[in-house]
Formats: structure tokens, C-alpha cells, sequence
């Protein structure tokens, strides 16, 4: 895997067309200690549109086969039930009580990769830093405040809403997926 942080990527021909380029930057070490393992800055809100793109880059970049997309439902406009891509459909699950700033990605044999989602409206100089960040290690940092780090507006999050962040919790377990309100 390159170690280049930002990686402007064309969709692979067998995957629906995308209008422009992939931006996206992954890690070059995938943790399990990081909150996000890349980010990912689409070009609208509309999943339809924006995700057979990411799935073909994350594919391509990683070597590996993405199985399943989750989205928080509200973040995203026209949600398809699945994706076509090379010789599968990805299949696609939007949820209530996950981040709106992530997006999570299941590979085949391989552990999660959740990326930052950086607005779509957002200016190049605020995206672009979002970006180089999401590729660093972003061990003890929420997906909030790599937003706000770089300037950007974190609208959505609990931490902003007033929200208890006990809201999202994990599968298993019952631990806290964000840091403490306060």
C-alpha cells in the first residue's frame, strides 16, 4: 500500500460512472486504536451517486472486496438498498444512531474501515486539511473534532445538538461510542 495521504482516484470502468474524481485519503497503517481510518470528501449528498465511486477506490487502494456500506440515514439523500459493483452488489444499511460525520465500509476478511465524511459543500483549503487529517493517526479524537480542528461546521453531531452521546452505543458491550459531554 502507498504511503501518500491523498489520493484523487478515477472509479474503475465496470462501476457505474462517477462524474469526477474520488476524493479520498486512507491511512497507510489501518489501526483499530483510530477512530477513522481515512476520510472522504463527496461531491453531493446523494448515496446513489457518491458510493459506487468509494467503493471501487476503497477496493482498488486496499486489495481488498467491500461487502456492505452503513450510512446514518438522515446524512444522506436517495439511500439505494444496494450497489452494483464487480461481480456483487454491495449491500447498503442506513442507521438512526451512528455518526452522520462516518461512514463505515465492511471488507471481506478484513476489520472495518470507517472514514470521516467531510461535507460536500465544504471549501477546498478546510476540506483538503480534513483530508491530510483523517489519513494521520486520530487516536483519541472523535469524528467531531477532526471536523472542527480543521474549521469545519460539525453540523448533526451530538456533542453539538445538546444530545446525550449515550445515545450511540456500541453493538456489544454497552460502551460509549463518544467522549463525555461536559
Amino acid at each position: 500500500m502507498k504511503a501518500s495521504v491523498l489520493t484523487h482516484l478515477k472509479p474503475l470502468s465496470a462501476v457505474p460512472a462517477v462524474d469526477s474524481d474520488i476524493r479520498l485519503s486512507l491511512n497507510p497503517v489501518l489501526s483499530r486504536r483510530s477512530v477513522v481510518d481515512g476520510a472522504w470528501w463527496p461531491h453531493s449528498r446523494d448515496a446513489a451517486a457518491e458510493l459506487p465511486g468509494l467503493i471501487a477506490a476503497v477496493d482498488q487502494r486496499l486489495d481488498q472486496t467491500t461487502l456492505r456500506v452503513g450510512v446514518r440515514e438522515d446524512a444522506w439523500d436517495h439511500i439505494p438498498r444496494r450497489i452494483p459493483a464487480p461481480g456483487r452488489q454491495v449491500k447498503v444499511g442506513w442507521f438512526r444512531n451512528t455518526d452522520p460525520h462516518v461512514i463505515t465500509l465492511i471488507l471481506a476478511g478484513a476489520e472495518p474501515v470507517v472514514l470521516l465524511v467531510i461535507p460536500p459543500d465544504t471549501a477546498s483549503g478546510p476540506a483538503e486539511a480534513a483530508l491530510k487529517l483523517g489519513a494521520e493517526d486520530t487516536t483519541g479524537l472523535w469524528p467531531v473534532d477532526l471536523l472542527t480542528s480543521t474549521r469545519l461546521p460539525a453540523t448533526g453531531s451530538a456533542r453539538q445538538a445538546g444530545q446525550e452521546v449515550s445515545d450511540g452505543w456500541e453493538n456489544e458491550g454497552g460502551h460509549i461510542t463518544g467522549p463525555p459531554i461536559g
